[in-house]
């Protein structure tokens, strides 16, 4: 049976061409709809370690949270400009399920992209794209997420929209083209928002959060490997000797970790929660995620004395110790590690001159890197158009009473007009080097495939799917 990937312990088979897994003793394989039982986030057998992780959040507290997000993204950019360090806040917190989307589409200045190029997605959508891009993107459509509902099914909607996107990527930016770990990442944005917004917010992603992560020759994540291991040493002495004394460079393990975000190695409850932090603070997070993983494995002797070697290294930060990446204790460890923007872009410029030194110029330009949501609305301010949503639907907050904790930290909320809090607008929806090469027996591309969108897949038209 071939492996095309493994992580967290688990392995995901081949899918056959039905899109069921090629393992004949687990219900035959594959998702099938009221056979499999299927968790809340849409994967089935706990396959991305979904069970008994995340943390429960009373219904009360959560209908509390929405209709303060609800307020906030209607008057996003009067949030953004006075109120950012709230904004923040409830991002660690945990954007509502409900309205992660939106969220995700704000934080990024997806919206406003979007806005500003009305029907361009749809132009690069009815384009056929470069065959050679085509080719390995259809190749890869069944390795992400396999076990996902909306993935699962070879030909299915989810990989429909998949293909779209990332298709549609490779026309925006011919020069860049694809790159493997896109993949996940676009697929993470497809769980959460229809096909035209995960474009924007992938878009977003790769050229203002992680810029140059996509290019041949990966020598942005690279760079950020060596800051990785700079910022190290002041947090953990001990794991940056002992990677240093077995020469185990930072490429070979953070690579995967940073080029998905998080998304193929966290429990999925951990991946939802780094990337709403991820998305509003910027690559800090993913850094500090890093940092405090290395410290957990490797941060004192007593953990050495099972790694004494470079390959045993490598094997115990492949499979990370679960209490280490559970939502809660990673959370909490991730704002507490004080590692900032300028900490960050000190050392960037400290391997900027280190790079140039040793191997000269850069050979991909890439543009300034944005550190997080207020930064990119800083330099692209929105307008008011940009940021509309429609239609627009009035509904009555139940709530009267704090009940998620937020007592002291909502004072000055309370403050405002009570009639105005009761009134909420709801939003409306709208030659590459591969880290992880793929198996020896790669599935055949789908060329029957239909690449136009199905009728089951998400619009931001026809659907609202976030509330």
């Amino acid at each position: 049976m071939a492996k095309t990937e493994q992580g967290n312990g688990v392995s995901r088979e081949e899918l056959t061409e039905d899109g069921k897994r090629a393992d004949p003793e687990v219900n035959g394989g594959g998702v099938i709809p009221g056979e499999t039982p299927v968790d809340k986030y849409g994967f089935t057998g706990g396959a991305q370690q979904t069970s008994g992780d995340a943390e429960q959040i009373p219904p009360e507290v959560l209908r509390q949270r929405e209709v303060k997000w609800l307020e906030m993204l209607n008057s996003w950019d009067k949030w953004m400009a006075k109120k950012h360090k709230k904004v923040k806040e409830r991002c660690q917190k945990g954007i509502p399920p409900s309205l992660r989307g939106r969220a995700w589409l704000y934080l990024t200045g997806g919206k406003v992209k979007r806005e500003q190029n009305q029907g361009k997605f749809q132009e690069l959508d009815s384009l056929p794209g470069d065959p050679k891009w085509v080719d390995i993107i259809e190749r890869d459509l069944h390795r992400q997420f396999p076990f996902h509902e909306m993935f699962a099914a070879r030909g299915g909607h989810g990989q429909q929209d998949l293909f779209r996107v990332l298709k549609a990527y490779t026309l925006h930016r011919p020069e860049e083209g694809y790159c493997q770990a896109q993949a996940p990442i676009a697929a993470v944005l497809l769980m959460h928002m229809p096909a035209e917004d995960a474009f924007w917010v992938l878009v977003q992603i790769c050229e203002k959060y992680l810029p140059g992560y996509y290019s041949t020759g990966l020598e942005a994540i690279q760079l950020d490997g060596e800051i990785l291991y700079a910022l190290l040493r002041r947090v953990s002495p001990v794991a940056h000797r002992h990677l240093k004394k077995h020469k185990l460079e930072p490429i070979l393990y953070m690579t995967e970790w940073f080029m998905c975000a998080f998304s193929r190695t966290l429990p999925w409850a951990s991946v939802l929660r780094v990337w709403d932090m991820f998305l509003c603070e910027g690559v800090k997070i993913l850094f500090r995620v890093g940092l405090v993983l290395l410290k957990c494995m490797l941060g004192s002797q007593e953990k050495l004395k099972a790694c004494q070697g470079l390959y045993e290294t490598m094997e115990l930060l492949r499979a990370i110790q679960p209490q280490y990446m559970q939502e809660g204790f990673l959370v909490h460890e991730v704002i507490e590690l004080l590692v900032s923007e300028k900490d960050i872009e000190k050392e960037h410029l400290a391997q900027l001159r280190r790079w140039k030194e040793t191997r000269g110029d850069l050979h991909c330009k890439s543009p300034p890197r944005m550190h997080g949501a207020k930064a990119i609305m800083a330099a692209d301010p929105p307008s008011r158009q940009d940021l509309r949503q429609r239609p627009t639907i009035i509904v009555q907050s139940p709530l009267n009473s704090k009940t998620d904790g937020e007592g002291e930290d909502d004072t000055k909320e309370s403050k405002m007009n009570k009639e105005e809090k009761q009134k909420t607008i709801l939003p409306s929806p709208q030659e590459v080097i591969n880290p992880y090469p793929p198996p020896s027996d790669p599935s055949p591309p789908l060329k029957h495939m239909t690449v136009h969108a199905s009728k089951e897949s998400l619009s931001s038209v026809e659907h609202d799917t976030y509330l």
